[in-house]
């Protein structure tokens, strides 16, 4: 038996054919004849009359033998391509540690060959010391160390090298990773594997040096350098630590940081780090800075749609600047904002997608530098396809509506920025993974096509709560559907799980103890008619709150004859309007609330028996801009001002209300003096009379509610580094009266304090969130009348300022969680006689919000109040407290 080929298991990679030709001349057969000596010429062509395999544990022979590629029959040539080309293909599986071919021997134009193989062993387990538990399942992941995986040198060098980079990249440059296997005699040909990971301590930049630097000091190539931070025991939000990519990256910015002050030959001659002790380095750069430039002469050439006046008004560099090429690569395209204002952008969205701009140094003399602004415009571009793939449970025609691309339409950059930014706002998509996709780009024919790649966000949210409360069980069931399609609701395929894809809200909410119960449903068509942008709303509302007691036995006794109801209904219609942009909003509504009390004082009034009537209609005028995602903004705006106003019923009645208020006034006097507990029968008779003649007449006084609501509420959102976003609030809302006989009405009134959930609405209230307060703890309290006492009647004048850095943890599509800190200050007061705008109780904190599209938005805020509050009792700072939000707005 001969040996054809071999590659070892340590990788003599010789190349195989030129050992063939080498070996092979000189190679006799023996074995079945010692004295018979068989003839073996260089190249001649045989037929494969067998082959056989040995050195098999774990796999087929037919398997290993179809690996091959062989056929027995088949003409070969020994030697040749054929058996080169069969070693380096079993080599090339990775399932071998070692490949040889023998021929054992020829019958006259017949060949038999046998292949010897040495199978690599299998990964049985892994075990990885030096890292938390919890870390374990990552690594393996991602080195994937599976289970019946082969083990091979690549793998445990790959997965070696993974780890070191790994640490390195979080400034353990120490990280020292061995890799080694043992046989797992529970299996044939099977290898644990043992991952020992020593970190070290990780090692932080002691200082940074520059050498050559005159221009620029040292502390502002520091600044430039936003990787790469020298340790400080203050700069908590930037670790120290060396990483070599982003020291490369940052070396760019130091350049970077040169050419901006007009030094454009500006250069690093070298980078090193000095090893100072396990745990610190220093790190030396030395640099070449040049001359100062500055701009001289800028010419455009090539443009036609544009005159020279307007690019260099874009352009906004003039002659006799300090030469900045970091700001001339921005203006001419920027590419760290899609809506920047620069000549590229420009261009693009007024159709010429394949225009072309580059600025040219056309001369350098002395300190002045020339410039020519090349200019290729292209032919104008239009849309031809405009698709949308991964909806799988929206309509389309819910998608395309919103999209700015239309077929035909010319080609602009900030319709396809603005339709990603509608398309987030819907919440039906995952705004981080909206891609526009630019295909089939045809420059001479003048037309593209955009594909809008979508990923599918649960948007539909259910509650089912219960727990116990005020003296008995109380269950809760809420349901949410944001993308719901009513015209399916009897389509029984449209069900996903209920009929879903028209993008309309509808919501049901049941709530019920044995002493209250509260149902209301909402629903909202977002284009009425199909035609254009006009929000339809409806909602619908019962509120039953039954009188309780005691019974003989300390039990509570429900008095179902006895109690208040509210039932309400609105309807309103929203429009997106074209001017002062599209970005506007004007919106009316139309609501009627009845107040129906029997023999149950709420506390609102000064009767427990009759109604009360609101009809009410509210403008609003609303700005929206935020986006792209709609639960963690990154720019943009959101500015709401609302009017709501009661008809003046007063101005058309025949009514004396300044005797009503007088005859109310002279009642609540006589009251007070008498007292809560008056002691003769006389005095008891006459508290009985006037408390009866105060109910009249405050239930007249109240029988139709009139006022007017001023409500403004602003944010911005500005991006400053990277996701690192601020939110800039600030809010404030007016409830005032017609008639100041009548005076302004119990309800409608602004709570604030606390976290601003706003669970006890049944007189209209506005619930104004301030972190650091107790919930309400910043409503003025006012002096009854009657009891001399002081309560809470809530304010009818409000301000509030808020400042908040958010950034996120994490943006998917099935939880969106974001820290933030903020600062807030705000007040409310009586009236506006009262009302000082710089009076605020201040506070600050920090907090956590998780966002899961099954339960909406959850989140936790600690945050520390550092005035009194309104309440009789406080003395000093409100100090620390906890907030839980759920279901707040973004």
């Amino acid at each position: 038996m001969e040996k054809l080929a071999n590659n070892s298991v340590k990788g003599r990679q010789n190349s195989i054919l030129q050992y063939l030709k080498l070996l092979l001349p000189l190679l006799f057969i023996t074995g079945q004849s010692i004295a018979q000596e068989t003839s073996f010429e260089d190249g001649k062509q045989y037929i494969l009359g067998g082959l056989t395999v040995t050195g098999l544990q774990s796999y087929n022979e037919q398997t290993v033998k179809t690996y091959t590629g062989l056929r027995v029959g088949q003409p070969i040539t020994v030697p040749g391509d054929e058996i080169s080309a069969v070693i380096k293909k079993l080599w090339g599986l990775e399932l071998f540690s070692d490949v040889e071919m023998y021929y054992t021997k020829i019958e006259d134009d017949k060949i038999f060959l046998e292949l010897n193989i040495l199978e690599r062993p299998t990964l049985s387990n892994v075990t990885v010391y030096g890292v938390k538990k919890r870390k374990v399942q990552g690594i393996l992941d991602d080195t994937d160390l599976k289970k019946g995986k082969k083990i091979t040198e690549s793998l445990i060098a790959n997965t070696k090298n993974y780890l070191q980079n790994k640490y390195k990249k979080q400034g353990y440059l120490n990280a020292n990773v061995n890799i080694a296997t043992v046989a797992d005699t529970s299996e044939v040909n099977t290898q644990n594997m043992v991952v020992n990971v020593k970190k070290g301590d990780k090692v932080k930049i002691r200082s940074i040096v520059f050498e050559g630097n005159d221009k620029l000091s040292g502390k502002r190539l520091r600044k430039s350098l936003k990787n790469t931070k020298k340790k400080k025991f203050y700069r908590f939000w930037k670790k120290s630590k060396y990483i070599k990519d982003d020291f490369n990256e940052d070396l760019s910015s130091l350049v970077d940081a040169y050419a901006e002050r007009g030094y454009r030959d500006a250069r690093v001659l070298s980078d090193t780090f000095v090893k100072v002790n396990e745990k610190n380095i220093d790190l030396k750069i030395k640099v070449e800075e040049g001359d100062k430039y500055y701009f001289g002469d800028i010419n455009f050439v090539g443009n036609t749609v544009y005159s020279d006046r307007y690019l260099s008004q874009i352009l906004g560099i003039r002659k006799g600047q300090t030469y900045n090429g970091v700001l001339l690569k921005k203006r001419i395209a920027d590419d760290s904002r899609p809506d920047a204002e620069d000549l590229t952008n420009e261009y693009q969205n007024n159709g010429y997608l394949f225009s072309s701009i580059n600025p040219v140094e056309v001369s350098a003399v002395n300190d002045t530098i020339d410039f020519e602004i090349r200019i290729i415009e292209g032919k104008e571009t239009f849309l031809d396809h405009v698709t949308v793939v991964g909806n799988d449970k929206t309509n389309d025609h819910v998608i395309f509506r919103e999209l700015r691309t239309r077929p035909g339409q010319k080609y602009s950059k900030d319709n396809i920025v603005r339709s990603i930014r509608e398309l987030g706002q819907l919440g039906f998509f995952d705004a981080e993974q909206i891609v526009p996709d630019i295909q089939n780009p045809d420059p001479n024919a003048g037309t593209v096509d955009i594909q809008y790649s979508l990923v599918e966000a649960g948007s539909s949210q259910i509650e089912l709560q219960g727990g116990f409360g005020g003296g008995g069980f109380i269950g809760t069931l809420g349901l949410s559907f944001s993308n719901f399609s009513l015209k399916n609701i009897f389509n029984g395929e449209a069900y996903k799980p209920v009929p879903m894809g028209d993008g309309q809200t509808f919501a049901l909410r049941l709530q019920a103890s044995r002493s209250f119960r509260v149902y209301s449903l909402n629903f909202s068509e977002p284009w009425l008619g199909g035609k254009k942008p006009v929000r339809f709303n409806l909602s619908l509302s019962r509120t039953q709150q039954f009188a309780t007691g005691y019974d003989n036995r300390g039990r509570i006794d429900v008095q179902k004859d006895r109690g208040f109801s509210i039932t309400g209904v609105s309807a309103g219609l929203a429009k997106r309007v074209q001017w002062p942009d599209d970005f506007f909003t004007v919106s009316h509504s139309l609501s009627y609330q009845l107040y129906d009390f029997n023999d149950y004082n709420l506390g609102l009034f000064n009767f427990g028996n009759g109604s009360s009537n609101a009809l009410s209609y509210t403008f609003g005028i609303s700005r929206s801009s935020q986006g792209p995602s709609r639960i963690f903004p990154l720019s943009g705006s959101n500015f709401e001002l609302t009017a709501k106003f009661t008809p003046p019923y007063s101005l058309f009645s025949n009514k004396d209300y300044k005797q009503l208020k007088n005859d109310i006034e002279s009642a609540t006097e006589r009251l007070y003096e008498i007292g809560t507990n008056p002691s003769s029968i006389e005095e008891q008779l006459e508290f009985a009379q006037l408390s009866d003649e105060l109910e009249r007449n405050e239930e007249e006084r109240f029988k139709l509610l009139e006022f007017y609501k001023v409500k403004f509420k602003g944010d911005w959102y500005t991006r400053l580094v990277d996701k690192l976003v601020l939110r800039t609030n600030a809010e404030f809302g007016f409830l005032g009266s017609y008639n100041h006989d009548i005076g302004a009405v119990p309800f409608e009134r602004f709570y604030v304090g606390g976290d601003g959930l706003g669970n006890f609405t049944l007189d209209g209230r506005d619930v104004v969130q301030l972190r650091g307060y107790e919930n309400q703890a910043l409503t003025p309290y006012i002096t009854n009348a009657i009891t001399g006492s002081l309560q809470q009647d809530g304010g009818t004048i409000y301000n509030k300022y808020s400042l908040e850095l958010r950034y996120p943890l994490t943006l998917k599509p099935s939880a969106s969680i974001y820290a933030l800190s903020f600062l807030e200050a705000g007040n409310a007061f009586n009236n506006f006689n009262e009302f000082n705008p710089f009076e605020l109780k201040r506070s600050a904190g920090v907090g956590v919000r998780i966002f899961m599209p099954a339960f909406g938005l959850l989140g936790i805020d600690f945050g520390y109040g550092f005035d009194t509050d309104a309440r009789p009792q406080s003395t000093g700072p409100s100090g620390w407290q906890t907030h839980f939000i759920i279901g707040q707005q973004f």
